[in-house]
């Protein structure tokens, strides 16, 4: 069933609303179902985020404001969101020796543990959602969305 038939879109005003619509709709349905598999382990897609921003920069960690610039999804209060990842030990925060106002916060061994039992869901889901497209079409698609996400900065 195409998009235009599970939205009952009957026609487009133009080839840029059909491909913004398709866009939009694309990615609701990835993150519905990355938000599916997070919810399973008891956490949200920005905590899976979090997470694995933190994993990458194991052991040293990140200070907040990093964090929040490295995110995919704009978090309005990543402080907030910081604390629950404490509060569930999957996340630790000490202060930086060079700036006392900042802290740092590393994943902990849970929060990789989390992370082992997620990631061959989100694999899948990755496999699952570009594995119907050829390594050609993969590569331009990513291209695609690095163009697209250009659309920020300007």
């Amino acid at each position: 069933m195409s998009i235009q038939e599970r939205l009952q879109q009957r026609k487009y005003r133009n080839l840029a609303e059909e491909s913004f619509v398709g866009l939009l709709y694309a990615g609701g349905q990835v993150l519905r179902r990355l938000e599916e598999i997070c919810g399973r382990h008891g956490i949200t897609h920005t905590q899976y985020n979090v997470l694995r921003i933190l994993r990458g920069a194991h052991p040293e960690g990140h200070p907040r404001c990093e964090i929040a610039c490295r995110l995919i999804s704009r978090a309005p209060d990543v402080t907030r969101l910081l604390d629950r990842l404490e509060q569930s030990g999957l996340i630790e925060r000490s202060w930086s020796g060079e700036n006392r106002r900042h802290s740092i916060a590393r994943i902990t061994g849970k929060g990789l543990g989390l992370l082992e039992a997620v990631d061959p869901e989100v694999e899948g889901l990755e496999a699952e959602t570009t594995g119907r497209l050829s390594a050609a079409e993969q590569k331009m698609l990513a291209r695609i969305c690095e163009r697209l996400a250009r659309v920020e900065e300007s």
